[in-house]
């Protein structure tokens, strides 16, 4: 469960990997939503969690918004979280892709909170196969 407050005249959210307060923006919603997925249903650690941080792409800074890694501390997946009102459209993709450039987890994810697509990358062959379900 997503823990809020409302703190001066502002709802904000608690982000249990950062372990802070954040302000309550719908991409932010969207983010805290699919965490809680993350720990609650597929019953991923929290210490093998990291929310935007930030990574370089291409020689510029950029911040991917999660990364679940293994247990040898490998990226395994990086999700590209976007407001409901954001399509996920193939630049979405894209952005995702370009981020795992530098991440190299197996397994790219997007969300807008009403829909998540999942990718698995085979880094040797360079086949991208659309998977229906998380591991």
């Amino acid at each position: 469960m997503i823990k809020q407050r409302v703190n001066a005249g502002k709802t904000e959210l608690f982000d249990p990997v950062r372990k802070k307060w954040l302000l309550c923006t719908e991409e932010e919603k969207v983010r805290q939503c699919f965490l809680m997925y993350l720990m609650e249903e597929k019953k991923i650690p929290l210490s093998h969690l990291s929310v935007e941080r930030e990574i370089e792409v291409n020689g510029l800074s950029k911040r991917y918004d999660i990364v679940v890694f293994d247990a040898q501390g490998h990226p395994h997946m990086t999700i590209e979280c976007k407001a409901p009102s954001v399509k996920l459209t193939q630049e979405v993709i894209e952005q995702a892709g370009r981020y795992n450039m530098t991440l190299r987890a197996p397994i790219i994810g997007i969300t807008n909170g009403q829909e998540n697509y999942f990718f698995h990358i085979d880094f040797e062959t360079e086949a991208i196969t659309f998977i229906d379900d998380l591991p």
